[in-house]
């Protein structure tokens, strides 16, 4: 008879064994090698919310896998860095599929709410409350294969593009692209640009939370092959105009956080600076830049094909379920209801940059 049991413990206590392990696991699946979901995430997430654990699943006192959760007030739970991170989940050998609820109880959760549970993910999938498209672009052809496909399809914006990038050099001064900078200027700009757009926007300003610049900047100081920071930057006159902070595994890049200056809109340095990431990308063995879920008209131009994520909550009876499900189903219903009315949609999009242009000092 087989023992099994699950131990719970802080990230920064997973060994180099765990690790070890976690990644082989990972690598035994046909999942992308999504950065979001290697430890070194979890365990950056770690040192910036306390509320951090991970469920070591243990057969026969072999790691056989790791649930990677956040605890909360009621017991409540979430998935490891909810809210910025791009792929959710437990990572599990094959045939190893525990019961959701059970594997809760065993971690201490009443609930497990997620936003992009990747796909695959048997033990929560029967608790999404909807399936959303993630757009990719896939490189493993190289990026000359690309372009073409992208010019078959996208002709206009990419001669729009490219014509604003040399509109920009003309204008401002010439035009430099560093893949991986190591600018700490570059980055705060960054983050300047995002949480006016945010605000712009009237959308929630991420960067307004300590503890998402506190994993910015630990991600961004990181070393890990599999899990680290990757700040791009286009360069104009030697001052930046636009800048994208993401992260990579070997082979896969997670479009996290593009922003541009505004003061240089018209030549459009987002478009140029996507182009010149996803050359340099494939350049330096990327093979997939997932763009994450949510819509855009970006991501619809760049796409190559869609993933599948979902949004969902696993729920425990008892008074902490109870709670998440009045505090998070109506709104999330909500949503769900502006989502699928594209005059809806259109419309709170205005009244949100409505509300955004008011609040601005």
């Amino acid at each position: 008879m087989q023992d099994r049991r699950i131990v719970v413990v802080r990230p920064d206590r997973l060994t180099p064994a765990d690790h070890k392990t976690w990644r082989e696991i990972r690598t035994e699946s046909a999942a992308p090698a999504n950065p979001f979901l290697d430890p070194a995430f979890t365990v950056a997430v770690g040192r910036v919310r306390p509320g951090a654990r991970v469920a070591v699943l243990l057969q026969d006192g072999t790691a056989v896998g790791y649930f990677p959760h956040e605890k909360g007030p009621l017991d409540r739970g979430r998935a490891i860095g909810l809210g910025v991170s791009d792929s959710q989940g437990a990572v599990l050998r094959p045939g190893i599929r525990p019961d959701a609820r059970r594997l809760l109880r065993a971690c201490g959760l009443s609930s497990w709410e997620f936003d992009n549970l990747e796909d695959g993910q048997q033990p929560f999938t029967p608790h999404a409350a909807e399936r959303l498209a993630s757009p990719v672009v896939d490189l493993d052809e190289g990026f000359a294969r690309y372009r073409e496909r992208l010019r078959a399809r996208s002709a206009g914006f990419l001669r729009q593009t490219l014509a604003k990038e040399r509109r920009l050099a003309r204008q401002v001064g010439e035009v430099r692209f560093v893949f991986d900078a190591k600018d700490p200027h570059a980055l705060r700009a960054l983050m300047r640009w995002k949480s006016a757009q945010y605000r712009r926007t009237g959308r929630r300003d991420r960067f307004a939370q300590d503890w998402i610049t506190g994993l910015v900047g630990l991600l961004a100081d990181g070393g890990e092959p599999e899990c680290r920071g990757v700040l791009s930057v286009l360069y104009a006159a030697g001052r930046p105009v636009a800048a994208h902070f993401g992260l990579r595994s070997r082979t896969v890049l997670s479009w996290w956080f593009p922003a541009y200056d505004p003061d240089h809109g018209r030549y459009s340095p987002g478009s140029v600076l996507q182009l010149r990431m996803l050359e340099a990308a494939a350049a330096d063995g990327i093979r997939l830049v997932d763009l994450g879920s949510g819509p855009a008209r970006y991501k619809d131009t760049l796409r190559t094909r869609q993933l599948q994520v979902y949004e969902g909550a696993v729920v425990r009876p008892g008074p902490g379920g109870a709670l998440h499900l009045l505090s998070r189903e109506p709104a999330r219903a909500a949503r769900r209801f502006v989502r699928d009315r594209p005059l809806l949609a259109s419309a709170a999009a205005r009244t949100l940059a409505e509300l955004g242009r008011l609040h601005r000092p």
